[in-house]
């Protein structure tokens, strides 16, 4: 498969996995919904971690995990500790937010991603970046535009500030990647593996926790999206590691197509939930989108 083919069916998944999450924790309670999503996707990596030692040789090297050390496990629990906090704060987002809002804000990843690499990392950003990131922060005032007429604004609302402090999570996520693929050398599928099944242990007590009503929760409705939500991620995480072995692929047009997965999940929630102010949403969401490719492409 060409790895500009396999950038767009990313994204495709990549926006899939946006409407398959609204719809799992929309009048639904949060925290069974992410435990039992990462159940499914360990039970995924549990079985790929079993078919060696059934039948060795029959994986592809893609899919294979190496062994680790004590250290390098409590690497990965790191990544995962930051991913389900990460996650905590941007599901329990989208339950209560549009998300045809919610996913254009989710989006901005790469932007404070290279806010963290200037601060943290001493990279500078090039002209290029800048104006990206000039370009995303405009629009995100015009999502704010849109969100009040819908009666949410951006300034008081306690949901776009915990999807912001969701997205800021992810992009020190996207920082630690860096770190673990590129200076430790782990491989994208020994990652994978177990930051799913550290995910699934993290969020267990929580799980828990809701179950022995520690505190006044939601009640839980079992839906099959919530098994959508662990497939289409880890279909959208494979094809997209996949394009990145092509030889011939540019990794920065290759993250630029992924955010395209804005308009799949922009375009579902008007159709699909009848989120309302699409026209008005519009603009801004393309604006993200510029802001974003051209922070990319800097």
């Amino acid at each position: 498969m060409h790895w500009i083919v396999a950038s767009l069916i990313s994204a495709l998944f990549l926006g899939c996995y946006d409407l398959c999450t609204k719809h799992a924790v929309r009048d639904n309670a949060v925290l069974p919904v992410l435990f039992f999503a990462n159940v499914c996707s360990t039970v995924v990596w549990c079985v790929l971690l079993a078919v060696p030692a059934l039948s060795p040789g029959m994986l592809p090297a893609s899919l294979e995990v190496a062994s680790l050390t004590w250290t390098q496990h409590l690497q990965l629990l790191l990544k995962s500790t930051i991913v389900a906090a990460s996650w905590v704060c941007s599901y329990f987002a989208v339950k209560h937010l549009p998300v045809s809002l919610a996913a254009p804000i989710r989006a901005t990843t790469p932007m404070w991603t290279l806010f963290g690499a200037t601060l943290l990392l001493g990279e500078r950003p090039t002209w290029l970046e800048g104006l990206g990131i000039l370009i995303t922060l405009g629009s995100f005032f015009g999502l704010s535009l849109a969100g009040a007429k819908e009666g949410i604004h951006f300034h008081r609302n306690k949901w776009i500030w915990f999807l912001l402090g969701g997205t800021l999570l992810g992009a020190v996520s996207g920082l630690y990647d860096k770190f673990l693929l590129g200076r430790q050398g782990f491989t994208a599928s020994t990652v994978q593996c177990w930051f799913s099944i550290y995910l699934a242990l993290l969020f267990l007590p929580l799980a828990a926790g809701w179950k022995l009503r520690w505190w006044p929760r939601h009640v839980f409705h079992w839906r099959w999206s919530i098994v959508l939500v662990s497939l289409t991620l880890l279909a959208a995480d494979f094809v997209y590691f996949n394009a990145l072995r092509d030889p011939a692929a540019l990794i920065s047009l290759v993250s630029s197509l992924r955010r395209g997965s804005t308009l799949v999940a922009f375009a579902g929630g008007l159709l699909l939930f009848g989120e309302l102010n699409g026209r008005q949403k519009l603009p801004a969401v393309i604006g993200v989108l510029i802001g974003i490719v051209l922070t990319i492409l800097g």
